[in-house]
């Protein structure tokens, strides 16, 4: 197993997000050694949704005011049809997200996730994968949409529900493992 130690890692979420699809990756995440925390505009705690109810809570470790993306190694986002939706209406998640895609550092996105990054006008020529019913929005945002349980495309790790977790967590390891990815030509290094 790939060692993340002294890697730390945002779960960026609001209320809503899919049990199983925050819980899966935190605990894959941790016990591959990186420093996880779940950053929010909520504060206090966060609460999921499982089988068409209200779930568990669970503590926010960094407000996202308080939180800088640039002291994180990579990015997690949950999906839930009401989680993703609650995100894309507020600029600090889209702007907090956009950092991971501009600087090239792996970002994972599961399920209805996508949504939230639709909204930085950056998925253009990508290759992705979603849950279905967002599949036209993403195709609609420039996505070369496809229907397979993980797709990686430079350091960007999409899947499409939450049977698709454990090779989801397993591509979002094994990119955050490898490092940064600078895909977008937006940073290069500096002349000596």
């Amino acid at each position: 197993m790939q060692t993340l130690q002294n890697k730390k890692v945002a779960i960026l979420t609001d209320q809503g997000f899919e049990e199983s699809e925050l819980t899966s990756p935190k605990k894959a995440l941790e016990a591959a050694g990186a420093t996880v925390h779940i950053v929010s505009l909520k504060e206090g705690t966060v609460k999921g949704w499982s089988n068409g109810n209200w779930s568990i809570e669970l503590p926010v470790d960094v407000l996202l005011k308080d939180a800088k993306p640039e002291n994180y190694d990579a990015l997690m986002i949950p999906g839930g049809v009401i989680n993703p939706d609650q995100m894309r209406r507020h600029p600090s998640y889209v702007q907090f997200a956009q950092h991971f895609l501009e600087s090239g550092k792996p970002l994972a996105a599961i399920c209805h996730a996508p949504q939230l990054l639709i909204e930085t006008g950056m998925l253009s020529g990508r290759q992705m994968t979603s849950f279905s019913s967002i599949k036209t929005d993403l195709v609609n945002a420039g996505v070369l949409w496809e229907d397979k349980e993980v797709v990686v495309d430079n350091g960007l790790v999409t899947s499409r529900n939450p049977g698709d977790l454990e090779a989801f967590n397993a591509k979002m390891i094994e990119e955050i493992a490898e490092g940064v990815h600078l895909t977008t030509g937006a940073f290069t290094s500096p002349s000596v």
